[in-house]
């Protein structure tokens, strides 16, 4: 991409994800840990046209900033991309997620959604309690 190309995306990511502080020929480093977020989403947004990974993508930001990424992620599924995100908070998973697969030892160890999307449930599954987690009416799956 032709420096002059790489600027005008730039711009337009500052202005489409609101990347506070940022100039489109400027220095990642200088922004806070949110925006740094945001523009690393902003750039792979580009080039995924079916599916984004974001690993942890609200660690170690502020309230303001994760109710921003958040904000993105919604708009980035209703324009039809796919968001795998893998979360260790259990309240931003069960939040964000159409559906959840819990991993326990390196291993899928089940599956929830809709009203099994409960902290009680994932937990269950890991922590390998998932008979548990079937009582009241709940059923994990296993896969």
């Amino acid at each position: 991409m032709k420096a002059k190309q790489e600027r005008a995306a730039g711009a337009e990511a500052i202005r489409a994800y609101s990347i506070a502080g940022a100039q489109p020929a400027g220095s990642v480093a200088t922004l806070s840990g949110g925006n740094q977020q945001k523009v690393l989403i902003s750039r792979w947004v580009r080039v995924c046209t079916t599916v984004l990974i974001l690993d942890e993508p609200t660690r170690g930001v502020d309230i303001g900033a994760k109710a921003e990424i958040y904000r993105l992620m919604r708009e980035l599924t209703d324009r039809g991309l796919g968001i795998l995100m893998i979360s260790s908070e259990l309240q931003e998973v069960i939040g964000m997620s159409d559906r959840v697969l819990v991993m326990r030892e390196g291993r899928i160890a089940g599956e929830v959604s809709g009203n099994q999307m409960t902290e009680h449930d994932i937990m269950a599954l890991a922590t390998g309690d998932a008979q548990h987690a079937q009582a009241g009416g709940h059923h994990a799956h296993a896969h």
